[in-house]
């Protein structure tokens, strides 16, 4: 391959910004699982650079999204779904297509992959080893310690890292309470906050009060000085009824609200966290609910 003479500028992202929709009709499912036609990933180019994934429902009832961000140097993908098998869930095949028609597009001499996580949760991380033997690959485990020393990160929760992917530098943020090594990446280039399993339209399983407290806090404070497009997490579990959420291990979701949230939900979050204080159970509200301390 002969490099790219014109490297792409993912610093100005006001033109691309405009106009964007994510107004995607995801798959969600089927009433019989046997009969099941969707793909084993649904895959969604949001732009040229930028891609989500979902997995089929009928493969994992979590059916949790992924993220592919190209830059000029490497591209990550965050998360790797919830199915270690490549001939159910053929994730490497889907990725290595991606890439290869991103390269097509885009020459470069050398080009890295690296896959990281939203956390360690078994349905964000077990597809991490159809990608062990891939070449030009890094596969950073999940554990807190590692994945803070790949990123760069230490004690002090209210220090981000920097991931740059070559001109497409991701803001990593810390954000422990759902899982310890939990971390929302923000794209300046898309405007998107991947908030992982810490806010999405669906059950906020909070395994740490305090810390889940403190991370909504944080992620209002960085929302307010940052242009967050949307605020995407990995799953939808909410219907368009509110307060409404399907049922855990359901494979048909035909009423899913989008997966996309407005930044003014994050204090909504906020707010409802003040109101359960701390309290174990459900806390249900319009497009989200609450879990803490059942299951």
């Amino acid at each position: 391959m002969t490099p790219d003479p014109h490297p792409i500028d993912f610093a100005d992202a006001s033109a691309h910004l405009a106009g964007r929709s994510l107004d995607v009709r995801w798959i969600h499912g089927s009433e019989s699982a046997k009969h099941n036609t969707d793909p084993e990933l649904q895959v969604h180019h949001y732009d040229e650079h930028t891609v989500i994934l979902r997995q089929n429902m009928a493969v994992n009832y979590e059916a949790p999204f992924l993220f592919l961000l190209f830059g000029n140097d490497r591209a990550v993908l965050l998360d790797t779904g919830a199915t270690a098998s490549a001939e159910y869930f053929p994730l490497r095949r889907v990725v290595d297509e991606l890439v290869e028609r991103w390269l097509d597009r885009h020459p470069r001499p050398g080009y890295r992959l690296v896959v990281l996580h939203s956390h360690g949760h078994g349905d964000h991380v077990a597809g991490d080893a159809q990608f062990a033997d891939r070449a030009d690959t890094v596969v950073v485990g999940a554990e807190l310690a590692t994945v803070r020393a790949f990123l760069g990160l230490d004690d002090d929760l209210d220090r981000p890292a920097r991931l740059d992917l070559g001109g497409r530098v991701l803001t990593c943020l810390p954000g422990p309470g759902h899982h310890e090594a939990a971390i929302s990446y923000f794209d300046p280039f898309t405007g998107f906050l991947l908030t992982g399993d810490t806010v999405y339209p669906g059950r906020l399983y909070v395994a740490d009060w305090d810390a889940y407290t403190a991370t909504i806090d944080r992620l209002i404070a960085f929302a307010a000085t940052h242009p967050v497009s949307h605020v995407l997490g990995c799953h939808i579990e909410m219907s368009t009824e509110k307060g409404v959420d399907y049922p855990i291990r359901y494979t048909y979701q035909p009423d899913e609200p989008p997966l996309q949230l407005a930044v003014d939900r994050l204090q909504a979050v906020r707010d409802a966290l003040d109101e359960a204080d701390a309290r174990p159970g459900r806390h249900v509200h319009d497009d989200f609910v609450i879990v803490y301390g059942t299951s």
